[in-house]
């Protein structure tokens, strides 16, 4: 048995994008940045580094993530990692990795509601996407 899972905490750096397919799907697109903080060892000095993440929600939960997501709110997300690739216009290759979401957790946002809770799980599995919407 394989094993293919994501779990992260962060922020959201863009506003979501949303996509119709012409299979009639609706594909959404978050960008999450998460933080790594440490302290360096030779000077003790605090460091910390962002990464930032594609987040894909389809249909349903997709929808939820437009509908209920903004810039900067604070998000829990479990998922799965899918790489593609894409020919772009010029013919070049390119190559993308993305987060699936399979459940989402909305963690708040900051002053406004910090306690608030909303649970959200996909509904069903995601078709492969074969030209990139975004």
């Amino acid at each position: 048995m394989d094993l293919n899972k994501v779990t992260l905490i962060g922020n959201l750096s863009k506003e979501p994008e949303q996509k119709q397919l012409n299979t009639g799907s609706t594909v959404t697109r978050l960008n999450l940045a998460t933080n790594y903080v440490w302290k360096d060892n030779s000077s003790g000095e605090k460091k910390q580094k962002v990464d930032f993440h594609t987040i894909i929600g389809w249909n349903r939960l997709g929808q939820r993530m437009k509908q209920y997501l903004k810039k900067g709110d604070k998000i829990y997300i479990e998922g799965r990692i899918d790489n593609r690739t894409y020919q772009n216009k010029e013919g070049k290759t390119q190559y993308f990795t993305d987060i699936v979401a399979q459940r989402l957790i909305m963690l708040g946002s900051g002053k406004k509601n910090p306690t608030a809770t909303v649970v959200e799980e996909a509904d069903t599995d995601p078709v492969p996407l074969e030209d990139s919407p975004f």
